[in-house]
C-alpha cells in the first residue's frame, strides 16, 4: 500500500474506519475517523487488524554485550542465519511500500551490527521512521552528534533502576553508568527528547519518582513497560513481577503522571481499578503491530516469540505484506468470536482480557483472564498452572539463571562474539 503524504511532516494511510497518520516531527500517531465511526472505542476499530502495521518491532541481531535477566529474546550470541545487509534493505523497502510508519529496532544490542548505521540511513531515506533501543554501549560523542543531526530517528536507552545496584543486578555490572553516559552524550550533542526505558519490576516500582527525575535531568522522556514472562523473563517473572499492592501503586502513579510518561499498550490490564490509563486499550499484537526477528521470522509482538505466535518468514513466505494479510496466527488474534471469558467484566472495554503472551507463557488458556488481572480473576488458575511453555532457541552466552544475584553477565561482554561486530567507528 502506498503512503499518502499530506504535508512534509505528516504521513497518512487509509483504513476502513478513516485513516491513521504519523507526524514525523513530533513522532505522534493520529487516528482519523469517519463521522459514523466516532463513537466506537479505538480498540474496537483496530480489532480486526489494520491494512498494515502502524509500527514494526525489528530485532536486528541476537548479539548483545549484556545478559539482562528479563531479556525477551534470550539474546547474547549472534545467530549465523541473521538477515544480511541486502536482506535488511529488502525488508525496509517492503515496509515503505506497505506504509509502515516507523520501525522499532532492538535486539540484542542492535548497534553491534557493523551495518547498523547504514541501515538507519537507508530507512530514513525510504521515509520509514526509526526508533531504536540500546544499552548505550556504542553511543560515542561522535555518534551522538550524528544522531542529533539525523531526521526521523528516535533513541531509547534502557535502564532498570534509579540506582546502579538495582539496575546492575538486572542488566549487568557497569550498565547503569553506560546508559547514563549515553544520555549525557545525546543531550550534549543537542539530541531532542531521547527516551529512558524502564521495565517495571518489584524492585523499580518504589522509585518511579526518582526515575522520572532522572529522565528530566537528562532531557529525556520516561517510558515504562510491563515485565512479561517471555524469553529469559520467564525464569524471573515470579520473583520480579509486581505484587498486587504494587500494581495499584503503578496505576495511581500513572493517573497522576501519565501525561508525561510513555507506556504504549503495557498497562491496559490495570484498567480494572477504574478509569482507563493513557495509551492503547487492549492488545495490538497482530492487529496494529508485529515483530520480525533477526532471521526474518514474523511474530505477533515482541512478547510472543514462540511457535504458537509465529506467522511466517519474510524471506520464504511471500514477504512481510503476505504474512501480515494472510497468516493464520494473525487471523486467530483478529477473530472477534474468540474473546476471553471475562468479556462481561466492567473493565473489559479497556482491558480486553489482557495480554495473550502473558497468558500463554504462564500456562493459561487464551480465553482466561490476564495472569495479573487486578480483580484476581486468574489467581487460582495461575497458582495451579504447572506446565509453562519454554521460549524456544536460547541465544544466551550461558543458560543458568538460577540465582538472581548471580545473573548479570559473569563472562567478558565480548565472550564468543566475532571481531567484526566491533568495527572502528567511522565518525
Amino acid at each position: 500500500m502506498s503512503t499518502d503524504t499530506a504535508a512534509p511532516s505528516l504521513a497518512l494511510r487509509r483504513e476502513d474506519f478513516g485513516a491513521v497518520g504519523y507526524q514525523h516531527d513530533t513522532r505522534r500517531l493520529v487516528f482519523l475517523r469517519r463521522p459514523d465511526e466516532a463513537g466506537r472505542p479505538l480498540a474496537e476499530l483496530v480489532a480486526g487488524g489494520l491494512r498494515a502495521p502502524v509500527c514494526l518491532t525489528w530485532e536486528l541481531t541476537y548479539a548483545c554485550n549484556l545478559q539482562c535477566v528479563h531479556c525477551l529474546s534470550s539474546s547474547g550470541r549472534p545467530d549465523p542465519r541473521e538477515l544480511d545487509t541486502d536482506g535488511c534493505r529488502a525488508l525496509i523497502d517492503e515496509m515503505a511500500a506497505m506504509g509502515v510508519f516507523y520501525v522499532n529496532i532492538g535486539g540484542g544490542e542492535p548497534t553491534l551490527r557493523p551495518d547498523f548505521w547504514e541501515l538507519l540511513e537507508y530507512a530514513v531515506q525510504r521515509r520509514v521512521g526509526v526508533k531504536f533501543s540500546t544499552n548505550g554501549i556504542r553511543i560515542t560523542p561522535q555518534r551522538a552528534r550524528w544522531l542529533a543531526a539525523a531526521p526521523d530517528i528516535d533513541v531509547q536507552v534502557s535502564l532498570d533502576g534509579a540506582t546502579a545496584p538495582v539496575n546492575d543486578a538486572i542488566r549487568g555490572a557497569g550498565s547503569y553508568a553506560t546508559a547514563l553516559s549515553a544520555l549525557t552524550r545525546l543531550r550534549a550533542a543537542g539530541f531532542v527528547d531521547p527516551k529512558l526505558s524502564v521495565v517495571c519490576t518489584r524492585e523499580t516500582v518504589a522509585h518511579l519518582d526518582e526515575l522520572l527525575a532522572l529522565a528530566d535531568d537528562h532531557g529525556a522522556t520516561l517510558r515504562l513497560t510491563r515485565l512479561r514472562p517471555s524469553g529469559r523473563g520467564a525464569q524471573v517473572w515470579d520473583r520480579l513481577r509486581l505484587l498486587p499492592g504494587q500494581q495499584r501503586q503503578v496505576y495511581d502513579w500513572l493517573r497522576i503522571h501519565g501525561h508525561r510518561v510513555l507506556t504504549g499498550d503495557s498497562f491496559f490490564h490495570l484498567s480494572g481499578y477504574g478509569d482507563p490509563l493513557p495509551g492503547l486499550s487492549g492488545c495490538g499484537a497482530g492487529r496494529v503491530v508485529c515483530l520480525v526477528d533477526p532471521i526474518g521470522d514474523v511474530y505477533a509482538c515482541p512478547f510472543a516469540i514462540h511457535d504458537r505466535f509465529r506467522a511466517g518468514n519474510v524471506t520464504t513466505d511471500g514477504g512481510l505484506a503476505q504474512v501480515w494479510r494472510s497468516a493464520p496466527a494473525f487471523a486467530a488474534l483478529r477473530d472477534a468470536s474468540a474473546g476471553p471469558e471475562c468479556r462481561g467484566c466492567a473493565a473489559y472495554q479497556d482491558c480486553r482480557g489482557g495480554c495473550p503472551a502473558a497468558k500463554f507463557f504462564t500456562g493459561l488458556a487464551p480465553e482466561a483472564p490476564d495472569p495479573e488481572c487486578v480483580q484476581g480473576r486468574a489467581a487460582q488458575r495461575l497458582a495451579a498452572s504447572q506446565d509453562r511453555p519454554t521460549h524456544g532457541i536460547d541465544h544466551s552466552r550461558r543458560t543458568s539463571l538460577a540465582v538472581l544475584a548471580d545473573s548479570p553477565c559473569d563472562q567478558s561482554p565480548l565472550q564468543g562474539f566475532l571481531p567484526e561486530l566491533f568495527p572502528p567507528d567511522p565518525s
